[in-house]
């Protein structure tokens, strides 16, 4: 990457930036490889934040399913987070997962699911078979004590698991069906509406070497930092990511050398190494230091997450754009890779995030607001869907985090905080799921890519041409809603 005129001399954020376009022999945005390089290789360069209101086994199955990883956060109890690796593991790696319910199941009971997934419906089954659908519509004006058996439609699709998404995409258009289920025998497998089937012929799904999704799961540097990375790896976890608000610390870099020597004694055992994520970081002295302690990736972001006070409250943290190009170009020169971890907000960021040379970007708060997040679905007043996030040093997150702990303990330790501990995340009406903002964000990476002349990110890294702009310049790129006179 270059700046467009003469780099200036102070830090700059997203808004701060733009890119130039620069004269290009790509054609479509279709041809451009978003793999990540990190050295982890997803085909996306996307990665969902550790975040207890975010992250949990939907949304890692969702986003893996269309390329990219999710992180299982490190407050969660160690046998919990094992069911959600083996249910990713387990999960179908084309089809979506149903949301499944007995012919006995109330209609309330059912209707509250429907949400859990973007499709919106759920599927009767019994002794594993398929014997019903039922769809919102089907459940309307319904005694809430009524059970599906009664009210669900037995007019199936069905598919086999090895059906072409754009059989699939077919099928469901010519019989004018929502969804269509994947059968291995009579048993249900998966499901995939007519969206679903053209998600599937237009991204990759990330994969670890047996063929079934990826996730990562997050340590901590607190408690029994090695024990719990030895369970995790052998749980099956694709990615170690080790994650404190301020990484460059001591407690980090011994606990990473340990982290480190048990990995490497599991890839002497397994015949697999896992890549050891790092962070949070924002200086290249905090880059060299971490990856001579044994980070793979180093981890980009002080502040400025959408529910972090930190650079409020205390001063510290560094505006993102800047952080990533140092830390980035620092990481390089070792063999190393960042996450650029925060602060994106538009797929514009995604983008600059990349072009500044992020192996790949986390999101966290974007991505509440969405079915596949953890929370409950919520209604406010005015009918609005939405579901409440958090900040991971909330005195909300601190209560879960020392729920162990004397009361005493737990009392002092709320007294701190550098987090929001409520927040509503609104569902976007026009992309209320991941998978629609994956879309949204990917479209707009391959564009930026189009423009630069890059053909991959690796490319797109060393051709981006970046100038920097005025708050009005950046109001200016803003479409409107609505005419200005």
């Amino acid at each position: 990457m270059r700046f467009l005129t003469e780099q200036p001399g102070y830090d700059l954020t997203y808004n701060d930036v733009f890119m130039a376009p620069n004269r290009s022999s790509v054609t479509s945005r279709m041809d451009v490889d978003l793999t990540s390089t990190d050295g982890i290789g997803t085909p996306l360069p996307l990665v969902v934040a550790n975040m207890t209101a975010i992250s949990g086994r939907r949304m890692a199955e969702t986003v893996a399913r269309r390329g990219a990883m999710a992180v299982l956060p490190q407050d969660i109890p160690i046998d919990i987070v094992k069911k959600s690796i083996d249910r990713v593991k387990a999960a179908p790696p084309v089809f979506d997962t149903p949301v499944r319910v007995s012919p006995q199941t109330t209609v309330g009971e059912a209707t509250a699911l429907m949400g859990k997934r973007s499709h919106g419906m759920v599927v009767v089954v019994e002794d594993g078979r398929p014997v019903g659908l039922v769809t919102p519509a089907q459940s309307e004006g319904v005694d809430r004590f009524a059970q599906v058996h009664q009210v669900m439609s037995t007019d199936l699709v069905t598919v086999g698991v090895d059906a072409d998404p754009q059989e699939v995409f077919v099928l469901l258009t010519t019989q004018h069906q929502p969804i269509a289920l994947a059968l291995d025998g009579d048993q249900l497998v998966g499901v995939m509406g007519p969206k679903g089937a053209l998600r599937a012929t237009l991204y990759s799904p990330a994969l670890d070497p047996q063929g079934r999704l990826m996730v990562a799961a997050a340590v901590g540097i607190n408690g029994d930092v090695v024990g719990r990375a030895q369970a995790l790896l052998e749980d099956g976890a694709d990615v170690l990511v080790m994650d404190t608000a301020h990484g460059h610390q001591e407690k980090m870099i011994e606990s990473l050398r340990a982290v480190r020597q048990v990995r490497d004694e599991f890839a002497d055992r397994a015949g697999r190494r896992i890549a050891i994520v790092a962070g949070n970081v924002v200086t290249p002295q905090a880059v060299t230091d971490l990856a001579d302690a044994g980070a793979d990736v180093l981890k980009v972001g002080v502040g400025p997450g959408a529910m972090c006070t930190t650079r409020m409250q205390t001063g510290v943290g560094r505006p993102q754009f800047s952080a990533v190009l140092d830390c980035a170009e620092q990481a390089r020169s070792l063999d190393k890779a960042v996450w650029a971890d925060g602060g994106v907000r538009h797929p514009r960021d995604v983008a600059l995030a990349l072009a500044a040379g992020a192996g790949s970007v986390m999101i966290g708060s974007w991505f509440a607001g969405t079915h596949e997040s953890t929370g409950d679905l919520l209604v406010d007043a005015q009918g609005r869907l939405y579901k409440e996030s958090f900040g991971m040093a909330s005195a909300r997150a601190v209560r879960t985090r020392t729920a162990q702990q004397s009361a005493f303990s737990r009392a002092r330790a709320a007294l701190f905080e550098e987090g929001i501990s409520s927040s509503r995340m609104y569902l976007d009406p026009a992309r209320p799921g991941v998978e629609d903002l994956i879309d949204w964000i990917t479209s707009g990476v391959r564009s930026s890519c189009t423009y630069a002349g890059a053909r991959t990110l690796a490319e797109f890294a060393e051709k981006a041409v970046v100038g920097v702009q005025s708050p009005s310049g950046f109001d200016e790129g803003r479409p409107l809603s609505q005419s200005w006179s």
